[in-house]
């Protein structure tokens, strides 16, 4: 087999269980793949999924491994972590005492960084930015805040409380998901407002925080009155306001691209050459091992200027947090972080 390449590629993959496989290693050493997600099926308990990051870095060190871990309903690794309120809580808690909420934000950005890190795990993809709107139940208490204002301050701590421990973090769904009713992991979500409606609301945790973001995703949700494509394979979303008019300059992740928000791009490469075309940095396939093998054989994507730069830089930053279970738990700072988390419950 060929050495691995220096700069991990533009494709997010799974792996099936608690272990790798001998063929999933051999997959891993694909040029294309950049990276491996991780869900509720790879975790058993704290040591078992130390082994299998460190089996994953050694298959390829420069793979970026990332889950999603944002609390409440999504959080992927529960037994032996501790369990982080659903956003909305700390929304809860801002109402009745801005100083707290904001503060309890922090606290939980920077235990749900300190545990993934102690565990060998690069990035999450959190926080999301989208607004409640009261109407999506795929978003529902995962938003902090119908008002965007609120939301900039307690994502913001979010973000911070991530940087405090060492992660970059990832705002998602761009250009916003919470107005839709429809779940873009099962249908196509359709919003019929305005630009200027969608700008001056739900891009504006976007457009507040971007310097602060290591990454974004975009949503599968079709904007009818200002683009015929999902944001996430739109040049118009990507390029002309994420980009341009905001000026972002992290990684683009596509949202999972076997969705069926996503199928509108039509097979698995095609949808992959439609978010890459579009401007996403990396493309994420999961839970279709069968299509993300098809990916691998068929893709020949070309190269964008400093993507690959752009994807090394999600790594954490060394040296701010334990890199393992027992050194984290005797740390004062993250003990008395997550004695402020456990606070909400």
């Amino acid at each position: 087999m060929k050495s691995s390449p220096a700069l991990p590629g533009p494709v997010m993959l799974d792996v099936a269980a608690h272990e790798i496989t001998a063929e999933e290693r051999e997959i891993l050493q694909h040029p294309l793949v950049g990276g491996v997600i991780l869900f509720a099926r790879n975790y058993a308990e704290p040591e078992q999924l130390r082994a299998l990051t460190g089996a994953i870095r050694a298959a390829r060190p420069e793979l970026v491994i990332s889950v999603d871990h944002e609390g409440g309903r999504v959080q992927r690794f529960r037994e032996g972590f501790t369990r982080l309120p659903a956003m909305r809580r700390l929304g809860e808690a801002w109402a009745a005492d801005p100083v707290v909420g904001r503060a309890r934000a922090r606290q939980a950005g920077f235990v749900l960084a300190a545990e993934l890190r102690a565990h060998g795990v690069d990035l999450s993809y959190a926080p999301v930015l989208d607004l409640d709107y009261g109407v999506s139940s795929v978003i529902g208490d995962r938003a902090f805040h119908r008002d965007p204002q609120v939301t900039v301050e307690l994502a913001g701590e979010v973000v911070a409380g991530l940087a405090d421990a060492g992660l970059r973090a990832v705002g998602k769904h761009f250009p916003g998901h919470g107005a839709v009713e429809a779940d873009s992991h099962v249908a196509i979500p359709v919003d019929g407002r305005s630009f200027e409606a969608v700008w001056a609301e739900d891009i504006v945790p976007f457009r507040l925080l971007s310097a602060q973001l290591g990454g974004v995703m975009p949503a599968h949700v079709i904007f009818e009155n200002i683009d015929a494509r999902p944001a996430g394979f739109s040049r118009f979303w990507l390029q002309d306001i994420l980009r341009g008019r905001l000026g972002f300059q992290g990684v683009i992740f596509s949202d999972d691209l076997t969705m069926e928000g996503a199928s509108v791009a039509g097979g698995i490469v095609a949808r992959a050459e439609a978010a890459h075309s579009a401007g996403c940095d990396m493309v994420l396939v999961c839970n279709r091992p069968d299509m993300a093998v098809d990916l691998l054989d068929n893709w020949h994507p070309q190269a964008q200027a400093g993507s690959r730069e752009r994807i090394v830089a999600l790594r954490p930053r060394p040296g701010t947090a334990p890199a393992d279970p027992g050194t984290l738990a005797g740390w004062a700072p993250y003990r008395a972080a997550r004695d402020g988390v456990l606070a909400l419950a």
